[in-house]
């Protein structure tokens, strides 16, 4: 059996669409996860015309999953933090207070997108980062940097269930100590920002965490926790998430770049991280704040 899960912004969601959907595909009986929001049903097999259904939709602001129905709901969230789980690339807003932005940006993008070796961008935009002073980190968590909606509940709800949360950034230490405390993971993993009298020296600590890194992450900590790859849902946006989520029961493209869409049969386009949510059959009324 396959489930079938429809998401959009609250208050998109409409019932006949919805209905339409389930009677085109022979579908079960329409479980709503929210009102106007969310909705699933389970159907025998996966509808041969799936992806053509899914542009379709996408017009219409609607993300559109089929998805095994056994083994959905998962044990462990592995989670990138940069435009996954805050709405910045946190390098990007140092940059800008360097008076580099534009210039950190472009590279960013560009890695992002797969178009440049992830390991030798970050050296780069680390290097235009010499002589910043250290504190600014603390003025760019405080003025810069926003959840993307629905993290903490995700968060909260999976480990109200028994779940464990990892944040896994190519990023720092310096903001995912901070942004996993805030929403609630149990462990992080980044790279480390060299600093000498206050200031940033413009060095990255070695090794670089990149996308290798990542599956490493995922592979020693469900090896750790005595659970398998396939009872993780993973989640991020850029080239370098590629890997773990591959390698994750459910890989979550989230907003992502093109190449990262392209990649993965799990989408999400419209909706936020409440949609990982979704996907696992929670109903917004067992959601945790």
């Amino acid at each position: 059996m396959f489930v079938i899960t429809l998401i959009t912004a609250p208050g998109v969601l409409d019932p006949a669409l919805v209905d339409s959907l389930r009677n085109a595909w022979g579908g079960q009986s329409v479980q709503w996860l929210a009102a106007d929001e969310a909705a699933e049903f389970a159907v025998a097999e996966g509808p041969a015309n799936f992806w053509h259904v899914w542009t379709e939709l996408q017009a219409l602001g609607v993300d559109l999953v089929c998805q095994p129905l056994e083994g959905r709901r998962k044990t462990m969230l592995l989670a990138d933090m940069d435009s996954t789980m805050i709405r910045q690339e946190c390098i990007d807003e140092l940059a800008d207070e360097a008076g580099v932005g534009a210039r950190v940006a472009e590279i960013t993008a560009r890695a992002m997108n797969g178009e440049l070796d992830f390991e030798g961008a970050l050296i780069e935009r680390v290097g235009l980062l010499r002589g910043l002073e250290e504190a600014v980190i603390g003025k760019v968590l405080a003025e810069r940097i926003t959840p993307m909606p629905g993290g903490a509940e995700l968060v909260a709800t999976m480990k109200a269930h028994g779940g464990h949360a990892a944040l896994v950034s190519g990023g720092f230490t310096a903001f995912t100590e901070v942004i996993a405390a805030r929403l609630g993971f149990d462990e992080h993993r980044a790279n480390t920002l060299v600093a000498a009298d206050g200031r940033l020296t413009g060095e990255a600590g070695r090794p670089i965490l990149g996308q290798a890194a990542k599956v490493q992450a995922l592979e020693e900590i469900t090896a750790r926790l005595g659970v398998a790859p396939a009872d993780v849902i993973a989640v991020g946006d850029g080239a370098n998430d590629l890997g773990m989520l591959h390698r994750a029961g459910t890989g979550v493209a989230l907003h992502a770049k093109p190449i990262v869409s392209e990649q993965c049969d799990v989408r999400i386009n419209h909706g936020d991280l409440t949609a990982l949510l979704y996907l696992q059959g929670y109903a917004k009324t067992e959601f945790v704040t």
